[in-house]
């Protein structure tokens, strides 16, 4: 336990710290590839691993393909400022459309995508109205929770959704039905209480004047209108897949290259620099963490994690559901949601999946939620800092943990209880 332990918390120093430029995928392959050579994995761990997060890893890298064909087209510019504009300059009513446009793009789009593409575009609008820094760290902190307490709906709002969906053989339907209630909870409180704690700071009127006109973004009109037909198509084909049986990544990535075909017809977009943009480095960190991970597995920890899950069970179905959701939210918090839901997913395998179904429900929302207490605790928030660094904002760790920790547990504990 020692050396796996050791082992995964260098590694994670490595991906978060990111000492001369060394990327994520990179430090988590190189962790991999030591637990391999010290015995903590073997290569049919390796094998195991690989089969529990290929369909989740290539459903990423297609939704995120499309997120960005979507971006050079001007679709979510378009649909910012379009939210701008519904709100007639109104900085409450700005606040909360904004909020739900960040919870649509994650429902969709994925929490990651959110981060990637949703938030430069929003700074850039907060720029062109002069905003005061507390308005612009409220909108983007706001902003960045949603993206990760919404992403519960569909089995593709977060990686974390597909690949407990894959282990546990959950269909899109099935999936979707038993979140709906849940994510809607989690959208409400995240609203209510993420106004309550910022409304001092959101400025009450916004020249909205200054934006630019929506239209005047869409960058290529015949695929702006196509991608609305698109998008539906792509929907009735999960749940087609899910019929079937087939794997999400046959319709994300293979919907995702098909629309890039589209848009290259179109000349809205260049192919070969989509695809050598899309976030490779992802792959290898969810393959290559995914191993560490399973060192843990190897060294007791889920056996562990099964052994707390049915001590909470003796307290009756409500305390287990609750018990479970913030335990896979303490453990995303301080070892990222990443590894913590292979983690859960294994121990609540080992209690039994049949009768226990609402744990499974219990942990995904846990392990979306629970990383916004910390910075570490989502690649979501890990990209989200990176992105807004790179434009020059800086959000220091007591700055994030001040307000992560106070909004994350009330709305966490209300998305549980639309599943008691």
């Amino acid at each position: 336990m020692f050396l796996a332990s050791s082992l995964f918390l260098i590694t994670l120093i490595f991906v978060i710290w990111q000492p001369k430029g060394l990327q994520i995928g990179t430090s988590a392959i190189i962790g991999a590839v030591a637990a391999l050579l010290l015995g903590v994995v073997s290569f049919q761990d390796v094998i195991t691993v690989t089969d529990i997060v290929w369909d989740a890893t290539l459903s990423f890298i297609g939704i995120i393909i499309l997120s960005m064909v979507l971006d050079e087209i001007g679709f979510f510019e378009w649909a910012a400022l379009k939210m701008a504009r519904l709100s007639g300059g109104n900085g409450n009513l700005m606040f909360i459309y904004i909020l739900v446009l960040g919870a649509v793009v994650a429902a969709f789009f994925a929490n990651d995508g959110a981060a990637l593409i949703l938030t430069p575009i929003l700074l850039a609008k907060m720029k062109h109205l002069n905003m005061k820094p507390l308005a612009v760290f409220a909108f983007l902190m706001a902003g960045g929770f949603i993206g990760d307490s919404a992403s519960n709906p569909l089995v593709i709002s977060n990686l974390t959704n597909i690949v407990t969906a894959g282990y546990f053989d959950i269909g899109f339907w099935e999936y979707a039905k038993n979140m709906f209630l849940p994510n809607l909870l989690a959208i409400i409180a995240s609203l209510v209480i993420l106004w309550l704690y910022f409304r001092k700071d959101i400025p009450k009127h916004l020249d909205i004047e200054n934006l630019a006109a929506p239209e005047s973004v869409i960058k290529n009109h015949t695929m702006f209108k196509l991608s609305w037909w698109f998008l539906g198509l792509l929907m009735v084909g999960y749940f087609i897949g899910d019929h079937y049986h087939l794997p999400v990544s046959i319709f994300a990535l293979g919907g995702a290259l098909i629309f890039l075909a589209i848009a290259n017809h179109y000349k809205a977009t260049k192919p070969l620099m989509t695809i050598k943009a899309a976030p490779w480095q992802v792959v290898w960190f969810s393959i290559g963490l995914y191993v560490v991970v399973y060192g843990l597995k190897n060294a007791g920890l889920t056996d562990t994690v099964a052994m707390w899950i049915e001590s909470l069970k003796t307290y009756g179905e409500s305390t287990a559901i609750i018990g479970t959701g913030f335990l896979a939210a303490g453990l995303s918090s301080v070892m990222n949601n990443m590894p913590t839901i292979m983690i859960m997913d294994i121990g609540i395998d080992q209690v039994g999946y049949a009768g226990n179904e609402a744990l499974v429900y219990a942990n995904i929302l846990g392990s979306n939620l629970g990383p916004k207490m910390t910075p570490i605790g989502s690649l979501a928030t890990l990209l989200w800092l990176h992105v807004l660094a790179q434009k020059g904002v800086k959000i220091g760790w007591g700055e994030y943990m001040k307000v992560g920790l106070v909004i994350t547990p009330p709305v966490l504990l209300v998305a549980l209880l639309g599943l008691i």
